[in-house]
């Protein structure tokens, strides 16, 4: 039997990228798959391709969610995937001195008020039959200080703690709902195209991006779904306001191997 079989799992920013993977990953596992995204048109063509269902959704606004909860009102899994870097509109300055206030409340209000509103979601969605599992994407960056990203860094971080308190907070009540976090390094999605070009220095400028990880390697999309597979299954019953790092060992260390 596929480890997701008829549960429905609803994932965010799922139109591209770790939340595709994701949504593919939970569909070749049985999951009646709900994929979510703000850019319609991407993430009804991802649906189609998937072959499962599509609801528009952003995840800053509350209205959003009220009206997810009224078409999609019992769910098994939920994996809050959804989120910026807040350089999508090109170069801004985001460190601690010089980031504005307007461009620290916005990467905020969707990675981790987004964050907040999907388990909330996701709590009022699973807590009749209590049960079900809440995953979180966070990031390495939630661990350690990134001081060109700070308003990414300190959402992640935010999103690391808050697991951890819904965790809490379920197993309080009695409910077999689980929340654990996600957090990965550098994978392999378009984000990092800008950086890598096309040129014939691509693959030097991969490996010098990926120098100081252990593995020597970018990660795959597909391997942090293969994680959110498992937290979202029955295996990982017993497995609550935890976190799981995908990040090729960067975390494990320091990067110097040993004498």
């Amino acid at each position: 039997m596929q480890r997701l079989n008829i549960k429905t799992c609803v994932v965010t920013g799922a139109a591209r990228g770790i939340g595709r993977a994701i949504a593919q990953r939970f569909h070749d596992e049985g999951g009646l798959v709900v994929v979510t995204d703000i850019d319609a048109a991407a993430g009804e063509e991802t649906a189609v391709q998937i072959g499962c269902r599509f609801e528009r959704l952003d995840v800053r606004d509350e209205t959003d969610w009220d009206r997810l909860a009224r078409v999609v009102p019992q769910v098994d899994v939920v994996v809050n995937n959804a989120g910026i870097t807040g350089f999508e509109g090109g170069a801004a300055s985001h460190d601690p001195e010089h980031a504005t206030l307007a461009d620290w409340r916005a990467v905020h209000r969707t990675n981790l008020d987004g964050t907040f509103l999907g388990c909330r979601y996701a709590i009022g969605a699973m807590k009749a039959r209590g049960t079900g599992a809440i995953i979180n994407i966070a990031s390495r960056s939630g661990v350690v200080g990134i001081p060109l990203a700070a308003a990414y860094a300190s959402s992640k971080a935010a999103i690391r703690n808050h697991s951890k308190t819904v965790a809490l907070y379920c197993a309080q009540q009695g409910w077999k709902i689980r929340c654990n976090s996600v957090h990965p390094a550098a994978i392999l999605t378009a984000i990092w195209e800008p950086m890598l070009g096309t040129g014939s220095d691509r693959e030097a400028r991969m490996q010098a991006l990926v120098a100081d990880t252990p593995l020597k390697r970018f990660g795959l999309p597909e391997e942090v779904a293969a994680v959110a597979a498992m937290l979202a299954s029955d295996e990982a019953g017993y497995v609550t306001g935890t976190e799981i790092h995908v990040d090729g060992g960067l975390l494990a260390g320091s990067a110097a191997s040993p004498g």
